[in-house]
């Protein structure tokens, strides 16, 4: 493709970016997407980290966001080879020492009654229950920004009354007993922010809502093959993939009527910063990120032992305690270096159960990580390990091989990442609603033709490529 056909120019191959490009395609636009990394992919790939024949994801493993997702809706990468793989349950949050709050994906399953007790399961299904019936319908609005009218106001005050909370209040409002609490409280530890913060609860209502709505599935064969899937939509469409190559300034770009750029603000300033009015500048320039991970993939020799069996139904299983020991861990990574939780909260991905392709005949692997403070070098390998012990005596024991990664490593394999911040910004209320700065649309800039739409704009981290496909909307409405 010659400059002289380019209609828009992605920098950033990661899934929003790949969303961005097939969104433009689709419309009969010329696209060229740049991506530094040797494969596109970004927070989407597999790797051979450990042992050969074992395959890992470096960071996205589950991904209930995909499977919601308009956009992926509107695909059919089946026919480039992606296939779901859902394990026997959504989520497994380990309470005790031989005992998990094991979650069905059907809300009418006795199951539930067996793990919540009757009351909390009834409350569970209250809450859960409407919001998992209309899910098509909330998703268009969940993943967007913020400040819109929606198109389905009553369910959408229903969701926000519960997500506007902490998530400590709204599982001691909602829930009577441990159980529960601790379940909520997994969920809701997803979001990077201490339990006690307005809108944790948020990420606690929407992913409780997708694990009944749509499970929390695997990519078959690793997420790499989500990429892959993309990246042949994409081809198939004529976009122009370059790998192997770092923009350093959008100086460097060839002609184009406009440029999206799947970049979080650090990274669109050292780009662009010389074209943004200074004003736009230093927004971008206080935009906040979030804390770091540290992570764990490990190559096992078995499946990992837990002491109770019924963890093992499911592919993610967050070990944290009570609801009380979770919102300790999470306040302590918030306080900042040095004050990390004796225990922390760890959110732990054994695929291999509902995927085995992934490791040689009868061997498994599985990941771990846990909250740290942004940019943080400590190891927190054994106080993982230490978690997974608690609950599963004789772990260590299985472990054939490891890779470890800490909050700087994992800005080194993704400059996205910033201290180590899988999420793209830190989601507290003010950038959840003004993300990445106070602007009615935050897809365009104040230069003509620039756009943004990673996971720095809404509606923030995951895979779902939504920052892509808005970000590329309103680039065509300037393309015309």
């Amino acid at each position: 493709m010659s400059p002289a056909q380019l209609d828009a120019i992605v920098v950033g191959g990661g899934p929003n970016g790949l969303a961005a490009a097939i969104t433009l395609a689709r419309a009969g636009r010329g696209v060229r997407l740049y991506e530094a990394a040797e494969t596109v992919g970004g927070g989407v790939r597999s790797a051979a980290l450990t042992l050969p024949g074992f395959v890992h994801d470096p960071c996205a493993a589950v991904h209930p966001l995909a499977l919601a997702s308009p956009f992926f809706r509107s695909l059919d990468l089946a026919r480039r080879g992606l296939a779901w793989v859902q394990p026997e349950a959504p989520v497994a949050h380990a309470l005790e020492p031989g005992r998990s709050v094991v979650l069905p994906r059907d809300l009418d399953d006795e199951g539930l009654d067996a793990v919540l007790g009757p009351r909390d399961a009834a409350a569970w299904r209250r809450m859960f229950g409407p919001l998992a019936r209309e899910c098509e319908r909330l998703m268009p609005a969940i993943l967007a920004p913020v400040l819109r009218l929606p198109r389905h106001p009553l369910l959408m005050a229903r969701l926000g009354a519960r997500a506007a909370l902490p998530a400590t209040g709204l599982a001691r409002l909602a829930f009577r007993d441990p159980p529960a609490r601790a379940l909520l409280a997994g969920l809701a530890g997803h979001s990077m922010l201490p339990l006690s913060a307005p809108l944790s609860g948020s990420f606690a209502v929407v992913l409780g809502t997708l694990a009944h709505a749509v499970g929390w599935p695997l990519a078959r064969g690793g997420s790499g093959a989500i990429a892959a899937a993309l990246e042949a939509e994409a081809r198939s469409l004529g976009v122009e993939i370059v790998t192997g190559h770092r923009v350093a300034s959008l100086a460097e770009l060839p002609p184009a009527r406009a440029v999206v750029l799947d970049l979080t603000p650090r990274q669109v300033v050292a780009l662009a910063g010389d074209r943004l009015p200074a004003r736009y500048r230093r927004a971008l320039e206080r935009f906040r990120y979030g804390p770091g991970v540290f992570k764990v993939d490990w190559a096992l020799e078995g499946p990992i032992p837990w002491r109770d069996p019924a963890t093992s139904r499911a592919a993610t299983v967050h070990l944290g305690g009570t609801l009380g020991e979770v919102a300790r861990s999470e306040a302590a990574v918030a306080l900042g270096a040095g004050r990390l939780a004796e225990r922390p909260f760890v959110l732990l991905v054994q695929p291999t159960l509902a995927d085995p392709s992934r490791a040689p005949a009868g061997r498994h692997v599985a990941w771990a990580y846990c909250h740290v403070p942004s940019g943080a070098t400590a190891d927190m390998t054994a106080a993982i390990e230490a978690q997974v012990e608690r609950f599963a005596p004789g772990f260590r024991d299985v472990i054939l091989a490891r890779a470890t990664r800490d909050a700087q490593a994992m800005e080194a394999h993704d400059a996205n990442y910033v201290g180590g911040d899988i999420n793209g910004g830190l989601a507290d209320w003010r950038q959840l609603l003004f993300r990445p700065v106070v602007r009615w649309n935050p897809y365009t800039t104040p230069v003509p033709g620039l756009y943004l739409g990673s996971s720095s704009t809404p509606p923030g981290g995951g895979v779902h490529g939504m920052g892509g496909v808005l970000a590329a909307r309103a680039a065509l409405r300037h393309i015309g």
